[in-house]
């Protein structure tokens, strides 16, 4: 794909409202989660099959979701639903 034809969805970010925009493009809390799954295992060393891997990363999935859904919302879901219901700004983002 050459940059010219990816400008629209690099750009698709741009559509949203600016108080959301930098966490759109942001790539922190992916970086966070990561950072703590590469901590939690290095704690276990060797791990005795690849269940018991998977089954501490879904562990921290299911433990790092409770935290987001509850108490850390990155992104308000108020905005974001007010955004899906203004058929306006929708039909841009959809255009983009």
């Amino acid at each position: 794909v050459m940059p010219s034809e990816a400008e629209h969805d690099v750009l698709a970010y741009m559509a949203f409202d600016e108080s959301l925009r930098s966490k759109l493009h942001s790539t922190n809390p992916l970086e966070r989660v990561n950072k703590e799954v590469k901590r939690r295992t290095n704690v276990v060393g060797i791990f005795p099959n690849r269940e018991a891997a998977i089954w501490l990363v879904g562990a921290l999935m299911l433990e790092q979701n409770d935290e987001w859904a509850v108490s850390r919302r990155y992104t308000p879901v108020e905005k974001l639903t007010a955004m899906c219901n203004d058929t306006d700004a929708a039909t841009m983002i959809a255009a983009q």
